[in-house]
């Protein structure tokens, strides 16, 4: 390896996929640290439902981004971008590798590729979409977005209203489709990128999440959700896992219906986590149960020969 590239391992793949796991021992391996990019991670007030690391998995490796915000400071992915490249900045002054975990796609792009300029829009803009979506509902905004911006409307998470509402935000307040912003001349990163993702027969991920969903109501998700309660209309917690069990605490679901729309919800985030990471096509898919000396001989290979 040439002692002048830095490397950055991204770990990525489905949620309950294993990706805490394997990152550990690589950190572990290469003695280094981990950039957590798993946006629902980043608040201290939400544990359980986000499936962060354990206290014993954080004290087996550095682990940095991990409830370092609280649900009532407004941090957003531009945020991120700009505070985990100040980290990469300081830990590859000592470091040649660094790992990075997430299954937040946009997220892990913001690191390895950088963001798309947007222009500033009226804040009204956004407040007006969100009294649409709970008026008329996410439908109508798709079409919207369709009759705007039709190249978007094929190509952004149709299904998440965040994305919609962002795409018709930059369409509305610009008068030009969000598209046209996109891939635009970004700064080159200094360090190069291994892409790893982990994977399994899609049967294997449903039932791996569904036993993480019942071993969080084990371990108290109710409890938890209950604690932030008078914030359950902060954006931070309009996300699976918690907006469900908001709904049984409104008297408007039973428990058990809850905790079934919650699997249901993950098994369908789960599958645009695949859909966003394979989209990349540098990245290196291996089973979920690839032994780890196989992992690392993969990286060692690219390490030394230079290629990606």
């Amino acid at each position: 390896m040439n002692s002048k590239t830095k490397y950055l391992i991204a770990i990525v793949g489905p949620t309950a996929i294993g990706k805490t796991s394997l990152s550990i021992k690589l950190a572990n391996y290469f003695n280094t640290e981990i950039i957590s990019a798993d946006s629902r991670q980043f608040f201290k007030e939400m544990q359980i439902g986000t499936a962060a690391p354990t206290p014993e998995e954080l004290a087996a490796a550095k682990h940095h981004f991990i409830h370092h915000k609280s649900i009532q400071e407004n941090y957003n992915v531009g945020a991120f971008e700009k505070d985990a490249l100040q980290c990469l900045n300081i830990l590859f002054i000592t470091q040649d590798i660094v790992i990075m975990v997430g299954g937040s796609g946009l997220y892990v792009d913001a690191v390895v590729k950088g963001l798309d300029y947007f222009p500033e829009v009226e804040s009204t803009i956004r407040e007006s979409l969100n009294n649409e979506l709970e008026t008329k509902g996410l439908e109508f905004l798709q079409n919207k977005l369709k009759a705007l911006d039709y190249t978007s409307y094929n190509s952004i998470a149709i299904d998440n209203p965040h994305r919609v509402i962002r795409a018709l935000e930059i369409c509305i307040g610009t008068g030009k489709p969000y598209s046209s912003f996109l891939n635009k001349g970004k700064e080159k990163r200094y360090f190069k990128t291994i892409t790893i993702g982990l994977t399994a027969e899609r049967e294997i991920i449903y039932n791996r999440i569904n036993q993480r969903v019942d071993i969080m109501i084990d371990e108290g998700l109710l409890d938890e959700v209950k604690s932030i309660l008078p914030y359950k209309n902060l954006n931070a917690l309009n996300t699976v896992g918690y907006k469900e069990i908001f709904n049984y605490l409104n008297d408007e679901w039973t428990l058990e219906f809850a905790i079934s729309e919650i699997k249901k919800n993950t098994r369908r985030f789960a599958k645009r986590q695949l859909t966003w990471f394979k989209k990349n096509k540098d990245t290196i898919w291996i089973d979920y149960t690839t032994p780890i000396e196989d992992v690392i001989k993969k990286i060692k290979h690219i390490l030394n020969n230079g290629n990606i």
